[in-house]
């Protein structure tokens, strides 16, 4: 099969289109044949060595992909080769056939494209754990959400209105703001010219928000703490500016937070297999009804991989970025 090889890592330009033997599945798993895979921060990470994939996973990068079961391991009977699915990975998304647990799958909906499909995953996985079950995220409370025009970003945002929550979000600029407002979020802050703590107490008479969804990190650490209200939950992602701060822990005593947060990728098969069924019970209808679909900003051969990684690392993007590789 062909792959990309990231070889030692480094910047973009190490990235190099190979061929080399197809995965076989092990027991519990299926094999996809991949035509299209999505396109992530953490991939941007691994790329340059700080985000190591498990022990038995795949050295490929790619943690999400839509194709057609290809063959399945042993002890799988959910799956029939030839059935069209798309598949959370624990690495291995940018080849012409990758391994996934047959837990981590689900089917793609009716009438959606695999590009379409192959964007589900990662966001979808991702956001339902740490907002509904890290950040207790329920009907009539607010939510802040840092990079709302990200891939993450607007999938929360359409988590946000499909439960019925109010939901503010920063941006880097004014396109990006009216993209969101688009999408669903309730007010859209440019954290370039306005401070969104400020904002935030402006917007909500002084009142704060309930969870916060922050992949920032450090420098936002104090005015997240600021801007949540008395019981408020603070969940990080990502560190995009740092992990590493000093703080005044205080508002967390005086105002009962929870500050958490989690990453996918070390999750047991388990762990996966539970938020797989979740999105099966209460996200995949509506995907079904083409509603909550995600935005694809920019589509790459998988041989300019690079370019692709290069688009991601300027945040120039609105939603997401997919590879194209197999025969649609």
């Amino acid at each position: 099969m062909k792959y990309i090889d990231h070889g030692a890592g480094g910047d973009a330009g190490c990235m190099k289109l190979v061929e080399g033997p197809a995965p076989q599945p092990g027991p519990g798993q299926i094999l996809i044949e991949v035509v299209c895979a999505g396109v992530n921060r953490p991939d941007v990470l691994q790329r340059w060595g700080r985000y190591p994939p498990p022990p038995d996973a795949s050295p490929v990068l790619g943690l999400e992909v839509a194709g057609r079961v290809a063959a399945v391991g042993a002890g799988v009977t959910d799956w029939k080769v030839g059935a069209g699915v798309t598949a959370l990975t624990p690495g291995g998304g940018y080849a012409e056939y990758c391994v996934a647990a047959a837990g981590h799958a689900l089917p793609i909906p009716p009438g959606m494209d695999f590009a379409t499909a192959a964007a589900l995953p990662e966001t979808w996985f991702t956001v339902w754990a740490n907002l509904v079950d890290l950040g207790r995220l329920k009907r009539g409370e607010r939510l802040l959400v840092h990079g709302g025009s990200s891939g993450i970003g607007l999938v929360a945002i359409q988590l946000a209105k499909h439960l019925g929550v109010e939901c503010i979000v920063t941006v880097g600029n004014e396109e990006k703001a009216a993209f969101c407002l688009a999408a669903g979020a309730t007010h859209a802050i440019n954290y370039r010219t306005t401070d969104f703590a400020d904002a935030v107490k402006t917007l909500t008479a002084g009142a704060g928000v309930d969870v916060i969804l922050d992949m920032v990190g450090a420098p936002y650490l104090q005015r997240n703490l600021g801007a949540l209200r008395r019981d408020g939950r603070l969940v990080i992602v990502a560190f995009l500016e740092g992990s590493k701060t000093e703080a005044d822990l205080m508002p967390i005593m005086l105002k009962r937070l929870t500050v958490t947060g989690s990453t996918m990728r070390p999750r047991t098969t388990a762990e996966k297999t539970a938020i797989r069924d979740a999105l099966a019970a209460n996200i995949w209808p509506a995907l079904a009804q083409g509603r909550l679909l995600p935005h694809l900003f920019a589509r790459f051969p998988l041989a300019q991989a690079a370019e692709a990684h290069r688009l991601m690392e300027s945040s120039r993007h609105i939603g997401k970025i997919v590879l194209e590789i197999g025969k649609p």
